[in-house]
């Protein structure tokens, strides 16, 4: 009998099929039938057993199995196609905004392991949620982003590193999170460790999970302590009892700041309530206790409201601390974020290369190519495989956009 057990794979059954569950948020379905052309075979959690079958055998035609299924991997919050990207899947981890690592020539580093979001909030900068436009998801293995990310760190040549974990999303849904964070602390010189989360998703065994493995902050998006405001602006039924209840229990573990974003004629009069609950639960012991956000406009994103440019939006905050005593905008903390060696660009904007069409982007039309260990995003183009010609339109961050040429 041969018996294959796995770390990020669970098995369920679906009738006349079974559901291979990836990294707990995506999947992919194998028939029955197919399994059976394998050997008998029975299914029990991160387990499936062949009889009659040498272990050898079962784990090369299940290899095959695996690398067809993954092709078809969903997310089971939207059913949409989702490319793993992993250290043989020939995609790098810089080049794009949807994934893996940016640095924006500073000594702050962000870190994206996933897309997707279980809210839909109605002023999105990248459309995300259940209902999102984006065609495609991505999630990235964990030890390849470590692997790549210890990389920069080591060019940065910086004694204080500072890493962001966000996503175009929410990021507490990549299943390894706590071993990521614990394998980003082990990397010498990163000093700092954040998250942004919506907080629906948190639980004490999270935070202390968290908290020991070396996340050193959480960036709570909490934009209202009126329930319906709440759900509005969610886009979604938000559990605003339970992510009170997260506030209150953070800063036990490690720094908070409560970040609304402040959207005009939705949560005008929450920010003087926020403030004073960031106080109350104790948030910012070594940051601020609030970081407001101003509404901005993105041309791919929701947006219910124009944007109030920022001399207004710091105006409105300096007449509610002026009226209320409270520190709102925080202008001079900086984070210990300076500037620092940017990674070196590979291209020139206006420069024409040949670069390998790899997977599909997030947008109707758009593929991700790759070129001299970067991704450039390809907008309008008919071509899904194979070799093309790009002229290089953006470069900054080493983020990368590329004509297709006839």
């Amino acid at each position: 009998m041969a018996e294959l057990i796995f770390k990020d794979l669970s098995f369920e059954d679906k009738e006349e099929k079974v559901r291979a569950k990836f990294l707990k948020l995506f999947y992919f379905e194998v028939e029955k039938s197919v399994l059976e052309s394998i050997g008998n075979f029975k299914i029990d959690g991160n387990k499936i057993e062949f009889v009659d079958i040498s272990d050898k055998k079962a784990q090369r035609k299940f290899s095959m199995l695996l690398s067809r299924g993954f092709i078809q991997l969903k997310n089971r919050l939207n059913n949409k196609p989702t490319v793993y990207i992993h250290k043989n899947s020939g995609i790098p981890l810089m080049g794009t905004n949807y994934f893996g690592l940016i640095d924006r020539g500073t000594n702050l580093i962000e870190v994206k392991p996933i897309t997707s979001c279980n809210l839909g909030c109605i002023y999105c900068s990248v459309d995300e949620g259940p209902l999102s436009r984006r065609k495609v998801d991505f999630v990235v293995e964990k030890d390849y982003l470590v692997e790549e990310l210890k990389k920069l760190v080591e060019y940065k040549q910086e004694g204080y590193i500072d890493i962001h974990i966000n996503a175009q999303g929410e990021p507490s849904l990549y299943a390894d999170m706590v071993e990521l964070v614990a394998d980003i602390a082990k990397i010498s010189n990163v000093k700092s460790i954040s998250i942004d989360t919506n907080g629906t998703l948190l639980t004490k065994q999270l935070i202390d999970d968290l908290a020991n493995a070396g996340l050193t902050r959480i960036n709570l998006s909490l934009n209202a302590l009126d329930q319906e405001i709440a759900d509005k602006m969610a886009g979604f039924p938000y559990n605003l009892k339970k992510v009170k209840e997260m506030a209150y229990y953070i800063p036990k573990k490690m720094d908070l700041i409560i970040a609304p974003l402040w959207l005009p004629g939705y949560n005008d009069d929450e920010l003087v309530k926020l403030a004073k609950f960031a106080k109350e639960v104790g948030a910012g012991k070594n940051c601020p206790a609030i970081g407001i956000q101003n509404f901005l406009y993105y041309r791919f994103g929701r947006n219910p409201v124009k944007q109030v440019e920022m001399d207004i939006f710091y105006k409105k905050l300096q007449e509610l601390e002026q009226k209320h005593g409270l520190n709102l905008i925080n202008k001079d903390y900086m984070f210990k974020i300076k500037k620092s060696r940017e990674y070196p660009k590979p291209f020139k904007k206006g420069q024409v290369i040949k670069a390998q069409i790899v997977c599909p982007g997030r947008f109707h039309g758009e593929m991700l190519a790759v070129a001299s260990d970067r991704l450039i995003s390809v907008p309008n183009c008919h071509k899904e495989e194979g070799i093309v010609n790009l002229k290089i339109r953006r470069t900054k961050h080493n983020i990368f956009l590329g004509e297709l040429l006839k």
